[in-house]
């Protein structure tokens, strides 16, 4: 009995001890959690639906009200306003539609209620020297064909999607009007991906909703797209478009002197339509676009050995064979947009990084570890070209060159 006492005694003296560390342990978590979310409380902007979508008939996939998240801007920056269009592929099936329809790409209902303002959309001025004062807003995605649907398609959908992109940049562009834009100063439609392509099907729309006066460009991050075969030598991406464009009704919103010329998927394809547009353009594009290589140049059908699978993931795992095929996709990018080089008032900066989206994060917009090109920095460039302070067209070495990727 006395040993079993003892035993007792030892096991209820640990237990004394064990919750009041528990208790600790859970004080110090939580505190420090506390200090970890009220540290990027400055970041976060609440999400907004649009008031104008529901009469003007402009839903997400699903249904669903399309938003938005809105920074006010201040000072100087008070009659300047940024446009960020989210990025997020493409539908080209019912299924695929339907599928997207229950994500946050598909509806607002899986929005979340704030989102971080970061890189070009941050308010920190040293992480965003020219615009952190703008008005900024990052336009959520969720219709599934950049911003370029058309209700007249729904007609063949049975079940009940809504392919309205084109409506909701309509909508939520007479919104923002309508809150001051109608008298900016200064604007830049930018995005990235899906967006970045959005953002030069409607750069000219863009351009001609806002004063005269008012200086008006357009950035494309990663939007900048190429028409090129698969490794096994199939049109994967062109076969792509050419199923979101007939799906979506995609081709009225698209470049129409393109369209009088080709095959209307074809003018998805930046390099078909990048020459017709009349608003001053700067693309940023990583020449070994690591989406890209997944998608279109080594598709998961034309990899079914998976031969290519460490390389895709990390450029370094590649392969002498591979790396000449990367080499020849950055070459099919400097073909593409070799007349756009010729352009008087376009600007890029075209890196040799393995990456996609380069705006919107801190670390590759403006920081002390960026990328740079010429000891420029994305936003430098950006920021240079936007204010006329010089002219830029800065073009990377071939990889590996480029030791700050």
């Amino acid at each position: 009995m006395a040993i079993r006492s003892l035993q007792r005694s030892k096991l209820w003296s640990k237990s004394k001890w064990l919750v009041p560390s528990i208790r600790l342990v859970l004080i110090v978590f939580s505190l420090s959690f506390f200090v970890d979310s009220t540290s990027d409380r400055s970041n976060m902007v609440r999400l907004t639906l649009s008031s104008k979508a529901k009469d003007r008939g402009a839903f997400c996939l699903d249904g669903s009200l399309p938003g938005y998240h809105f920074h006010k801007g201040s000072g100087s920056g008070s009659k300047s306003w940024l446009l960020f269009l989210e990025g997020g592929g493409w539908c080209r099936t019912i299924e695929s539609c339907s599928s997207r329809a229950m994500t946050s790409l598909g509806s607002s209902n899986y929005f979340k209620d704030e989102v971080a303002f970061l890189g070009v959309l941050s308010s920190d001025p040293s992480q965003n020297p020219d615009f952190f004062n703008w008005n900024r807003v990052n336009i959520r995605y969720c219709d599934g064909a950049s911003f370029a649907g058309h209700p007249e398609a729904e007609v063949k959908n049975e079940t009940r999607l809504f392919f309205r992109g084109q409506l909701i940049w309509e909508a939520i562009m007479d919104e923002l009007l309508s809150m001051g834009m109608s008298r900016a100063k200064q604007a830049i439609l930018t995005g990235c991906s899906a967006g970045g392509l959005a953002t030069l099907i409607h750069c000219d729309y863009f351009r001609d909703r806002l004063p005269k006066d008012a200086s008006v460009k357009c950035v494309s991050d990663g939007g900048f797209f190429l028409n090129v075969p698969d490794v096994l030598g199939n049109p994967t991406m062109e076969s792509f478009y050419h199923d979101v464009v007939t799906l979506q009704g995609v081709d009225k919103s698209l470049d129409q002197n393109c369209i009088a010329k080709t095959e209307p998927s074809k003018c998805m394809f930046p390099q078909e339509f990048l020459k017709n547009i009349r608003t001053p353009v700067f693309l940023v594009n990583a020449a070994y676009d690591n989406w890209q290589i997944r998608h279109v140049l080594v598709p998961n059908s034309a990899d079914p050995d998976k031969r290519w699978a460490m390389c895709k993931l990390n450029i370094q795992d590649c392969d002498a064979s591979q790396m000449k095929v990367l080499h020849g996709f950055r070459s099919s990018l400097m073909d593409a947009i070799g007349g756009f080089h010729q352009s008087k008032d376009g600007g890029m900066f075209i890196n040799s990084c393995n990456s996609h989206c380069q705006t919107s994060i801190t670390e590759s917009w403006h920081s002390p570890t960026s990328t740079r090109i010429e000891n420029k920095t994305i936003a430098e460039s950006v920021g240079d070209w936007y204010f006329n302070r010089k002219p830029l067209k800065l073009i990377d070495c071939p990889y590996p060159c480029n030791t700050s990727c």
